[in-house]
């Protein structure tokens, strides 16, 4: 009788259906992934401008006929504005201002056939703010042969052709940084030394034209733009 008993337990037990018999476990919960910060851009830097200069120029040379470019004399002197002015626009840091320098010949053919138009030229020029502080000076050294050593020839003049006996000659690139707080700058002429066959002149006296420039460049950041005053209010009467 017992061993009936337990055979009908045990046909019992496996007639539990199997889902009754295991424990149901619950997934765990997914973790959402943490958001990250977006990179923050820097402002994009205000781009450089590049530009012909202003400038007032007292003694215009005149224009290359070959170059199209203007040549002005620089003059000899002492007062800033007796020389070429640059005006120069508001900028961020130094302004790089650039221009061509030449030497002045005066062009003969009857001394170029004679072999007598040799001559050495070195011209010294200055930088200056307009009370007179050195920014820079530049030098240009060039010689002369024949007329093929001049840089261009000047139209506009009395000569054969049209042509102007002055010309330029040599070329020297020259490159000041202006600082931020200057806005106008002027080309002064110092001294210039001719060495020719017949000997050694110094030139020193006051608007004496001594060299030429052209191709006057600026190469600067804006300066950037003061902010807007706020409206001022305009008060109310009051009404009596």
């Amino acid at each position: 009788m017992r061993r009936g008993l337990t055979i009908l337990a045990v046909v019992l037990i496996g007639a539990v259906p199997a889902a009754a018999q295991t424990t149901t476990t619950k997934k765990p919960a997914s973790k959402t992934a943490p958001k990250t910060a977006k990179p923050v851009t820097p402002p994009a830097a205000p781009q450089r401008i590049a530009s012909p200069a202003t400038m007032a120029c007292p003694q215009v040379l005149g224009t290359g006929v070959g170059s199209k470019l203007e040549f002005c004399d620089v003059v000899t002197g002492r007062n800033p504005a007796d020389g070429i002015i640059i005006h120069l626009p508001p900028h961020k840091g130094p302004l790089t201002l650039t221009f061509d320098l030449h030497n002045r010949h005066t062009y003969s053919e009857e001394m170029v056939k004679a072999g007598k138009a040799y001559a050495n030229y070195t011209a010294t020029i200055g930088a200056l703010t307009m009370d007179g502080t050195l920014l820079s000076r530049a030098v240009v050294r060039s010689e002369f042969r024949t007329g093929r050593d001049l840089l261009d020839r000047i139209g506009g003049g009395a000569g054969p052709k049209g042509l102007k006996a002055v010309a330029p000659v040599g070329t020297e690139r020259v490159s000041i940084d202006v600082p931020e707080d200057v806005n106008v700058v002027s080309l002064l002429g110092e001294k210039l030394t001719v060495l020719r066959a017949s000997g050694t002149e110094t030139f020193t006296a006051a608007q004496r034209p001594i060299a030429d420039v052209s191709n006057v460049n600026i190469d600067y950041q804006p300066a950037p733009k003061p902010p807007a005053k706020p409206a001022s209010k305009t008060p109310v009467k009051k009404k009596k």
